[in-house]
């Protein structure tokens, strides 16, 4: 086997145990993820982990960028086919991230709301990658923002859409869907100016 094929191979072992650990991750928090059930749902045996990480906070700090990295992309297509029906982007994230599909999707949504407390727990390295994640949420909202929006606005969207998803995925589905639609009705109205009373 050249040596070319050796390292796709490698490759794409370390993308499905990726795969695997970002799901879990996200599921289960970091307490949850244990490398042996990662390993075996990844499709490869117990005793190849340490071929690809260190220690399983390795696994964890690079699972997290990996999870966030998921997130976001998905995250992005759904907001370009909103957009292109006419709506806000910033509209579009808002009602997106706190939508039934964002708040009932465990295992592949976005890790700051997923993993909570839990990103400020852990490694020093695996702290740095978690607030790289909040960091990044933050940035991608600012860049949504309508020029002229108010100092902070960016951070106190976030903490409303992580801390609401955290909410919802505890409510019962009855309390639910009002909790949610608050919250969007509130960052609407404060944050989304460019398009407030059009939908």
């Amino acid at each position: 086997m050249s040596n070319d094929l050796k390292q796709t191979r490698r490759q794409q072992s370390h993308e499905r145990i990726l795969d695997a650990a970002a799901r879990a991750l996200c599921r289960d928090g970091y307490a949850g993820l244990g490398v042996a059930n990662v390993m075996k749902e990844a499709g490869l045996t117990h005793g190849g982990f340490y071929a690809h990480f260190d220690s399983r906070e390795a696994l964890l700090a690079e699972a997290v960028e990996h999870a966030g990295m998921r997130s976001m992309a998905r995250m992005r297509e759904r907001l370009a086919r909103r957009v292109d029906e006419g709506i806000s982007p910033l509209r579009a994230l808002i009602e997106e991230y706190l939508s039934d599909t964002h708040v009932n999707a465990l295992d592949a949504g976005c890790p700051v709301a997923a993993l909570g407390p839990d990103l400020g727990r852990g490694e020093t390295a695996l702290r740095g990658v978690a607030l790289g994640r909040v960091q990044h949420l933050v940035a991608a909202i600012a860049r949504l923002l309508p020029p002229g929006s108010a100092p902070g606005a960016a951070q106190v969207i976030a903490a409303t859409l992580v801390g609401s998803v955290q909410l919802a995925r505890v409510l019962p589905e009855t309390d639910r869907e009002a909790m949610l639609q608050n919250a969007r009705a509130s960052l609407l109205a404060q944050f989304d100016h460019a398009d407030v009373g059009a939908h």
